[in-house]
């Protein structure tokens, strides 16, 4: 035992000193915790006062050139991409999510409030797997997100096929001519409503497709920046923890730094990419922009909170395990409906428009293998 007051935590009544692995009279999960550097753990800041502090810069610049690219270069005559560096960016960064999921997300998620974990064996955390269930839960509430908001796209515009091509150009001439313009219409001679017709022809179908055109536009926009908004969500709360993780960490800043710094840019890229292939409307052509720079902000900003808790902030209490494990596996649920369902099924399996060409194909998927190769080899040290 150790000098141990009631005003004292109840975990510090043992002395780590004192106890064995093998000492039946502490509960294992206590063992676990300490190993763990939970209890008795402290803070790990070691100075590199400067590198820190450059840390928030270089990160901000790479991660938002990296972001701002593909949209910038989308609008620049001199800047323009070609189309293999595009499918190149755009299937490197669906490796990128993917990669990012499984191991920057869901193992930490594992690690901090798994059952293996001191959060994980102790209290109620232990009476379940709490860390899948959460993933689980998060899988089926961006399916619902992503399911509801198509719903209302489709209640809001009807669903435009070419089928109902015909219903929407009736739809178009009454709404503009008035009734009776349209009822004296029908009662005209079979001659007369072929003449008129004609006439009317080129000015309808140039209208029709015209509305249709635009219809379709925003649907699109919608239902693909709807996508993208949860895509960035998942990505941003990754963002923070890892922002605060490198401000205030101790020995390990050394390797952290450059792996950060490479890892911002890959996810970057892809974010980058993805957005450079939604069409804004007019009003809204400045989003992207800012969506990017967002981007960009989190890490840096994080980076900067972390430097100012960085002698009392302690990246291994049970505190932070709880929050960042909670949220790892809420990102790691979002990051895999996204990558799975919004990025590969729907680029590769139900995309008509997918490329025939066995070398577009075989290239796009060596992008994607890169990307995810990359991130995952980034999991070493990050």
């Amino acid at each position: 035992m150790s000098n141990f007051s009631s005003s004292d935590p109840w975990w510090m009544q043992w002395n780590p000193d004192n106890v064995t692995i093998s000492d039946h009279s502490v509960s294992d999960a206590w063992k676990t915790c300490v190993l763990q550097g939970v209890y008795y753990g402290g803070n790990d800041y070691n100075g590199w006062l400067g590198a820190r502090i450059s840390s928030i810069f270089v990160i901000l610049v790479v991660s938002t050139f990296c972001t701002l690219y593909p949209v910038i270069a989308k609008h620049i005559k001199w800047m323009r991409i070609n189309k293999w560096f595009y499918m190149f960016a755009r299937n490197f960064g669906t490796g990128v999510i993917v990669a990012t999921a499984f191991i920057h997300l869901m193992d930490p998620a594992y690690g901090e409030i798994g059952g293996l974990s001191c959060v994980g064996s102790t209290g109620h955390w232990a009476d379940y797997s709490w860390c899948p269930a959460i993933m689980l839960a998060t899988v089926f509430l961006t399916f619902l997100v992503d399911l509801f908001s198509a719903v209302f796209v489709e209640k809001k515009y009807g669903t435009v096929h070419e089928h109902n091509y015909d219903e929407i150009a009736q739809t178009i001439v009454r709404s503009n001519k008035p009734a009776h313009d349209y009822e004296r219409q029908v009662e005209q001679t079979s001659s007369q409503s072929a003449i008129a017709n004609d006439k009317d022809a080129k000015v309808l179908n140039t209208d029709t497709e015209s509305v249709v055109d635009s219809v379709q536009a925003d649907i699109s926009f919608k239902s693909e920046f709807a996508a993208f908004l949860v895509l960035e969500f998942g990505v941003l709360f990754h963002s923070v923890m890892i922002g605060l993780n490198l401000g205030s960490s101790g020995k390990e800043f050394a390797t952290l730094y450059p792996v950060l710094v490479f890892h911002q840019s890959f996810e970057g890229l892809g974010i980058g990419a993805r957005l450079s292939a939604i069409e804004f409307p007019d009003s809204k052509k400045w989003w992207p922009y800012i969506l990017c720079v967002i981007y960009g902000l989190t890490t840096p900003i994080c980076v900067a909170i972390g430097l100012g808790v960085r002698t009392t902030y302690n990246s291994s209490s049970y505190t932070v395990n709880v929050v960042s494990g909670v949220l790892d596996a809420i990102s790691a649920g979002v990051l895999l409906y996204t990558g799975m369902v919004e990025l590969l099924a729907r680029d590769w399996i139900f995309n008509a428009h997918r490329t025939k060409e066995i070398k577009e194909i075989l290239f796009c998927l060596t992008s994607m293998l890169w990307g995810a190769g990359l991130m995952a080899l980034l999991g070493k040290w990050a």
